[in-house]
């Protein structure tokens, strides 16, 4: 599965916005097979805070670990914001 974080805004910032993005979402996820990718594209985010990502990809993180990749994440803003993630979750994200 892909996930296309344009299609929920190209500014993507507080916790507020990013709870109600993962909750409009999350009805498409129990479609996903155990064994299948799920692909999280950031091509068209112009800005991402690290509290939106929290919300959102810290769910996908926890929930799809091994599986969850990220694509398109050159934006400067979100190469930040996933840097500390990063350092939050004492983990790193798989990045194509």
């Amino acid at each position: 599965m892909t996930i296309y974080l344009k299609k929920f805004g190209t500014t993507l910032n507080s916790r507020q916005f990013g709870r109600e993005a993962l909750a409009a979402f999350k009805s498409s996820l129990k479609d996903i097979k155990k064994d299948e990718k799920v692909i999280v594209d950031f091509e068209g985010v112009i800005t991402f805070t690290p509290s939106w990502g929290d919300e959102f990809l810290g769910f996908l993180y926890k929930e799809y670990k091994g599986r969850l990749i990220l694509k398109n994440t050159e934006n400067p803003s979100v190469q930040a914001s996933l840097e500390m993630l990063e350092e939050v979750y004492k983990d790193q994200f798989v990045i194509k």
